[in-house]
């Protein structure tokens, strides 16, 4: 795929596709504050590169899932003042996402001038279903600029009018963003230093299948914590109380299980956990073997001998993909997991991969320094179905 790199871009409009679908927090005075900016830091740096070379940038994006039209509470109004803040410059955000408002922000721009259309979802054709009713968003805003650029990572993997159907009616190229994580998940998936962990976690195995049945033939070892663990201790036999567990899955994961050692793939599962007698974090809790759960207990994250054993296994890894928490880590007693499965990973001497969402959300809540990583990806959806194996819509039209 090109680069913004083969683009010719001084003086010519470039409509960029965002992702800028941060956290956001009502505050007394009724103002809205970004609690977790990191997507847009990550849109910085391909943002100033067009800017450097004289370029129009147009920067267009989602927030949140609007039902009804525009509204106040998903304006980006938010992110165009980070923005200003983080640019050194005045970011104007148009007051529509391809009508009137936008033609007129984008008609006063100079070289060098950003501009942020509203929240593209306003607009109910971006996610619609058929192609000629996407295609009528895309070519309003493809009229608004001469170039294309992908680097919203988090939305490549949707059929959607700002981010494949404009792609197929102007020259378009990948930021260095949407770059990065491609030639990283492109790294890990075909062709990975060894020994080669990956690491699983959050709450159900069912949104993991895909990614274990696609892995479990390339990988060295895999390591499984979160809400996810239960079906697994369950197919081994394990009574799991009252936690997290998908009984439709059971079989399936014995399959898995038996998968692993017909491969020789090392499956690591938790000896001990932290657990509850409440989802709470002023609940009784206490450490228990992994097979001595009783009723009425939910684990609730990975215990002290777990943390160590998870540790010790990752040491000596080359390739480490990691996708979701160990425990419920917004809550303090059960955040100790994660933070020790983070910290393992920080101390690889390899290429570490954070597979986003809620991974890349612990590492900031939990202050981890995030350059001990090689890369977080800004993408959760996008980077499962990636490790899932498939073609991502959003990547595909950038090629050729």
């Amino acid at each position: 795929m090109q680069t913004i790199d083969d683009l010719d871009v001084a003086g010519r409009r470039v409509l960029v596709r965002t992702d800028f679908n941060v956290p956001l927090e009502t505050l007394a005075d009724g103002t809205r504050h970004i609690t977790d900016d990191g997507r847009i830091q990550a849109a910085l740096p391909t943002i100033q590169a067009l800017r450097d070379r004289g370029a129009r940038v147009i920067l267009v994006a989602h927030l949140g899932r609007p039902k009804d039209g525009p509204s106040s509470e998903l304006s980006l109004a938010p992110v165009a003042a980070r923005l200003s803040e983080l640019l050194g410059t005045t970011v104007v955000l148009a007051t529509d996402v391809s009508r009137d408002g936008a033609a007129h922000a984008v008609g006063a721009m100079h070289d060098g001038d950003v501009v942020l259309l509203e929240n593209v979802r306003f607009d109910a054709r971006e996610t619609s279903k058929d192609p000629a009713v996407r295609g009528e968003l895309a070519r309003e805003l493809a009229a608004l600029a001469d170039v294309f650029v992908s680097d919203g990572f988090g939305v490549v993997h949707r059929e959607q009018a700002s981010v494949t159907d404009v792609a197929r009616l102007l020259p378009h190229a990948a930021g260095k963003l949407v770059l990065a994580e491609a030639l990283v998940f492109s790294k890990v998936l075909t062709d990975p230093d060894r020994p080669y962990v990956v690491i699983l976690g959050g709450s159900k195995v069912s949104d993991k299948l895909g990614v274990i049945t696609n892995l479990l033939t390339k990988v060295d070892r895999l390591i499984v914590g979160g809400g996810m663990c239960f079906t697994f201790l369950a197919a081994m036999g394990y009574n799991v109380g009252s936690s997290l567990l998908e009984v439709d899955q059971i079989e399936t994961v014995k399959g898995l299980i038996a998968q692993a050692t017909e491969l020789e793939v090392e499956l690591i599962l938790p000896v001990d956990l932290v657990v509850a007698t409440a989802f709470s974090a002023d609940a009784q809790h206490k450490i228990v073997a992994a097979d001595k759960i009783q009723d009425g207990w939910m684990g609730l994250d990975i215990g002290p001998n777990s943390r160590l054993l998870f540790a010790e296994r990752i040491a000596d890894a080359r390739t480490v993909v990691w996708n979701g928490p160990m425990g419920v880590f917004e809550m303090a007693p059960y955040a100790e997991g994660t933070r020790a499965v983070a910290t393992a990973i920080t101390q690889v001497n390899g290429l570490t991969v954070v597979g986003g969402g809620d991974s890349a959300a612990a590492v900031r809540l939990l202050g981890i320094d995030e350059s001990g990583f090689s890369h977080i990806s800004t993408g959760g959806g996008a980077s499962l179905e990636l490790l899932e194996g498939r073609v991502l819509p959003g990547l595909a039209v950038l090629e050729g």
